[in-house]
């Protein structure tokens, strides 16, 4: 079973920057799609940025420009790097890798408070 670790999440100021973190237990095939995912209170869990293992990214309009997705295919590990934070950020941010194959994996979650 594969558990993924996350990290980096905490509180911020309007325009301040966080790193989120989240490694894998093991190694995970490398023909995987890793992601990011957040969710506000009241509101639907929602995509905020993928790479596949080809490096191509994805962003909703909301975060384009203002977050980076990356991937360290060694350390089995993907970023989310946030600049530009908004109050509206604030959620509690999930990674997830989907292995091709099968296999779907979600943290636990950490949180992102933005403060105005």
């Amino acid at each position: 079973q594969v558990q993924l670790v996350e990290s980096g999440g905490g509180l911020v100021q309007a325009g301040g920057s966080l790193r989120l973190s989240c490694a894998a237990t093991r190694s995970i095939f490398r023909l995987n799609v890793m992601g990011w995912y957040r969710q506000a209170p009241g509101k639907q869990r929602e995509l905020v940025a993928h790479i596949t293992s080809s490096g191509v990214t994805n962003y909703p309009d909301s975060v384009k420009g203002r977050f980076t997705i990356s991937r360290d295919n060694a350390k089995n590990t993907v970023y989310l790097q946030m600049n530009s934070l908004k109050p509206e950020d604030t959620a509690v941010y999930y990674c997830r890798i989907q292995v091709a194959g099968g296999g779907d994996y979600w943290g636990q979650g950490t949180q992102v408070t933005v403060s105005s």
